[in-house]
């Protein structure tokens, strides 16, 4: 059995510090590796990352993670990944990694991700320059996961993001911004090579759960959906999956 730990949107700044590292102690007791779907800052500044760092360093489990678009306000994406990798955390975008659990190796794939809307009422790359290098940063962001979760050489796989790849969890989100939420292109590169699992965050307002067209699981884990530190995945045999334990939040010290 193979157990997930993941949260998205932890949002963290300077008034954060101490607020998510009592979680993590006995995380290894109830989980193999802890998933973060972005939004790790607030406004994406190598200060507020520096903050979370402290936080994950030694953490008991390994820790995985991609970037959300707080993480790219401030323009330094780069400096904020350079520095929660100093950490130990394992960043990923348009990348693979693999993790050995109890002797089986479970490789993730992640990716940021990008808007434009989902099947029906979607955006397209036509007309104007602006609009053609929207969506088509979409398309080229699903590739690079779809050419990441293939790389992988594992039975089992997980998928990690930030925008949504379904509509379905969504629900709650005012319809006139979905199209900003996410994209039906992210589940279609999933669906085409295959996963047992999808988390993402971003989505504040809307539900956990959903399911892909080609009948994958996707959760959001954003902190304000699950109401929780993190929530814990595990799936083995079989195609199910089973949702455990959800962290609660405490507040952060002063």
């Amino acid at each position: 059995m193979i157990r997930v730990a993941a949260a998205g949107d932890l949002h963290f700044g300077p008034d954060s510090a101490g607020s998510f590292r009592p979680q993590l102690e006995g995380l290894e007791e109830k989980a193999d590796v802890l998933l973060l779907a972005g939004d790790l800052t607030k406004l994406g500044t190598p200060e507020e990352a520096r903050v979370l760092a402290e936080e994950l360093a030694g953490a008991p489990v390994p820790v995985i993670a991609v970037l959300g678009n707080h993480d790219y306000q401030s323009d330094r994406p780069d400096e904020v990944r350079a520095l929660l990798e100093e950490a130990g955390v394992l960043m990923l975008e348009g990348e693979g990694t693999v993790v050995e659990i109890d002797g089986e190796p479970l490789g993730v794939a992640g990716v940021k991700g990008f808007g434009g809307g989902f099947a029906g009422k979607c955006a397209t790359d036509f007309g104007e320059p602006e609009m053609k290098a929207f969506v088509r940063h979409t398309k080229d962001v699903s590739e690079r996961l779809r050419e990441a979760l293939e790389a992988l050489d594992t039975r089992r796989r997980v998928a990690l993001m930030h925008y949504a790849p379904v509509k379905d969890t969504l629900f709650g989100e005012p319809l006139e911004i979905y199209g900003f939420l996410g994209s039906y292109l992210l589940a279609e590169a999933v669906d085409t090579v295959g996963a047992d699992l999808i988390l993402h965050g971003h989505a504040h307002r809307g539900v956990e759960k959903g399911m892909t067209p080609g009948g994958i699981h996707v959760r959001n884990v954003a902190q304000h959906v699950i109401g929780a530190a993190y929530a814990v995945y595990s799936f083995g045999d079989g195609d199910e999956l089973r949702t455990g334990e959800f962290a609660a939040m405490q507040p952060a010290t002063h």
